[in-house]
């Protein structure tokens, strides 16, 4: 009976190192970002030996998988799905204004990998791998029926940078940039 405490112990605490570890690699990647992050940075932040995060992590893409997916977990994505059923106006409004939330309760750590996503590859495949659906998601169910003009109005009030400009440095709140956006965009109805 000894020896199965024993094990039972020491898995949970190799899971609470595993975890101390992916938080601090989130914490990295909100304030340096991960094409910043070292490998060392995340192991001294943790409170580990490099050969104990070795022991859990044995490469940059293990670890920011396992980063990214806890990070998605505490902060998913809105989802494109209810947004179908409203009409065109409304769904634009809520589905921007949800995005902006979301960009909102994020935009350290967003912020920080679409910067990286650039010139990162690692980086680039893990934010395409999970962001890239949501992404799309919105894409799709906010373009239905728009035309070429307002799609690439959509486009624009949909990147992250957009939403930076509008409530960071603008200063208006996401609402109000939400409305400017779908407004901007029913305006370009071609006739």
């Amino acid at each position: 009976m000894a020896r199965s405490y024993t094990l039972k112990r020491r898995a949970e605490q190799q899971a609470q190192t595993r975890q101390r570890i992916v938080e601090a690699a989130v914490e990295l990647h909100g304030t340096v970002g991960p094409a910043r992050t070292s490998l060392s940075m995340v192991a001294e932040r943790a409170g580990v030996q490099r050969n104990t995060f070795y022991a859990h992590f044995p490469d940059e893409r293990s670890l920011l998988l396992a980063c990214s997916s806890l990070f998605m977990e505490r902060n998913p994505p809105p989802d494109a799905a209810g947004w179908s059923r409203l009409d065109e106006g409304e769904r634009l409004r809520v589905g921007i204004t949800a995005v902006y939330g979301w960009y909102g309760r994020t935009a350290d750590v967003t912020g920080c990998v679409l910067r990286d996503a650039g010139h990162h590859a690692p980086t680039r495949e893990i934010a395409e791998l999970r962001l890239g659906p949501a992404i799309a998601g919105w894409h799709e169910v906010l373009g239905a029926g728009l035309s070429d003009r307002q799609r690439a109005l959509l486009h624009l009030a949909l990147d992250f940078h957009s939403w930076r400009a509008l409530v960071r440095e603008a200063g208006l709140n996401e609402g109000a940039a939400a409305r400017v956006m779908a407004g901007a965009i029913e305006a370009a109805r071609e006739r």
